[in-house]
């Protein structure tokens, strides 16, 4: 590049942050808990005008600007060639790393993104998966549908951990078991959701010192899914062991005895209404995606058991196994709308959670029972242009005002039931209008605005960054 390029910066901390000058930068302190502070190192001089810091310089060709962001912790210099010496490891590391994925097809380039994104949302000192690294981006502008999504969800990590081992790099899934195991263990029980460091995620709370992204309050920190019961996670949990001993790995007694109470959990829990998989916050139903996913807890603990010469108690479970299936194929079904619905007793609405059921080896995909439920999800839940919403508030409450967006997970979701059904030219065609929505950096969101296209909630956010490596794999 040539030529002299105007630039002005500037650094505008909200309410609540206060700043001022160090003799090798400037401190930011966010006065509400005196614990958080942010640094800024600048090679050029910041000038305070009240509200913040600014600068106003004109680069030339050949001239560079430093400028170090760094959260907490001890604070040093950073003069220009140490910084740009970091950036040149990590952009090295970050490519050797790439280099080494196995992504092939149309969208090669937006996998391989997806890939890189999935990977940084991981929490290198323990194992965590984050969902998103962001708090209260709206599901729809205005409303106070702001969620914080800065932690782990059991949910997520398990559809992620297949990603890492299609790509070839199946550490990070090894090492988030043992970490949830290690949780489950201490706390006596599995939890829906962790923080970084394994513990629960504080409470749920209103900022008010925040307007909101876009006027979107309330701002929250905290999330109160972590007090629910989402019966799930007993299938999630095994099911992550049932990958891990999958790729060659044995599932010895110690890890063994860590599994077998978490099955009896599902075994003692299907029944019990919970929150469901998206986590409504209105009164309780016994959800089909719960209660199938007790299911998949038993079933992949046999099948681990059988692997690997296991002692289980064999009549028992492997009958408990054959009535949660039947329970959740008949109970939710409903004769007249020919569908499966989101709940057991099938008056409930249509979720396109249950597009995972084939997913997840509970149905095949090309069952007529699924078949029709597959064509009563694209049709009723229909956003338009190839996009699903979840579910419909006015026929499945969630105890939460306003509109959210087409959830993109559930699409690719549909991608997976269009190829599994024989319907591959459909299922491709869907597949890669999705992937067109991406941004120009190759990131998808959790929800669009059905018809402006604008990228909605918490970004870039786990579920739909995985969800487009199985829907490729599927067309």
């Amino acid at each position: 590049m040539g030529g002299d390029v105007p630039l002005r910066i500037s650094l505008i901390p909200k309410t609540g942050v206060t700043f001022d000058t160090l003799a090798t930068g400037w401190r930011f302190d966010w006065r509400q808990d005196g614990v958080h502070e942010v640094y800024l190192w600048s090679s050029v001089e910041l000038i305070p005008d009240g509200r913040g810091l600014y600068a106003e310089l004109t680069l030339r060709a050949g001239e560079t600007l430093t400028m170090v962001l760094h959260w907490s912790g001890r604070f040093r210099l950073r003069q220009h060639p140490e910084s740009k010496k970091l950036i040149d490891q990590t952009v090295y590391a970050w490519r050797r790393w790439a280099s080494n994925l196995d992504c092939e097809g149309s969208q090669a380039e937006l996998m391989k993104r997806s890939a890189l994104t999935l990977k940084m949302l991981d929490h290198a000192e323990t194992g965590a998966i984050l969902a998103a690294a962001t708090s209260s981006l709206p599901e729809w502008p205005g409303t106070s549908r702001n969620w914080d999504y800065r932690y782990t969800w059991v949910r997520d990590a398990s559809f992620s951990n297949y990603v890492f081992r299609r790509i070839g790099d199946p550490s990070d899934a090894d090492v988030f078991l043992a970490w949830v195991l290690t949780n489950v263990e201490r706390d006596g029980a599995p939890h829906v959701m962790y923080a970084l460091d394994g513990s629960q995620p504080p409470d749920e709370v209103e900022d008010p010192h925040l307007r909101g992204y876009r006027g979107s309050a309330p701002v929250r920190w905290g999330n109160g899914a972590r007090h629910q019961l989402q019966h799930d996670v007993y299938g999630e949990i095994v099911d992550i062991a049932y990958q891990w001993s999958g790729s060659g790995k044995r599932v010895d007694e110690r890890l063994w005895a860590a599994l077998v109470p978490i099955v009896e959990m599902a075994i003692r829990s299907w029944r019990v209404p919970d929150s469901g998989p998206w986590e409504i916050r209105d009164k309780s139903r016994p959800f089909t995606y719960s209660a199938a996913l007790c299911y998949v807890a038993i079933d992949r603990a046999i099948q681990i058991a059988r692997r690997d010469g296991l002692p289980y108690p064999k009549r028992r479970w492997e009958a408990t196994a054959r009535q949660i299936r039947q329970a959740a194929l008949t109970q939710s079904w409903d004769p007249r709308r020919r569908t499966f619905t989101e709940n057991l007793g099938g008056n409930g609405g249509l979720d396109a959670s249950l597009l995972t059921l084939p997913v997840r080896n509970v149905i095949d995909f090309d069952d007529p029972r699924m078949v029709s439920t597959t064509k009563a999800i694209a049709a009723e839940l229909d956003a338009g242009n190839g996009l699903l919403f979840r579910y419909l508030p006015s026929v499945s409450p969630d105890g939460l005002p306003g509109n959210e967006g087409a959830f993109l997970l559930c699409s690719f979701w549909l991608v997976d039931n269009l190829a599994g059904q024989g319907r591959v030219d459909e299922a491709h065609e869907l597949y890669e209008s999705l992937c067109s929505r991406a941004n120009s950096l190759g990131l998808l969101p959790e929800q669009i605005h059905p018809d402006t296209g604008e990228f909605l909630g918490n970004f870039p956010q786990r579920s739909a960054m995985w969800a487009c490596w199985p829907a490729a794999c599927a067309c």
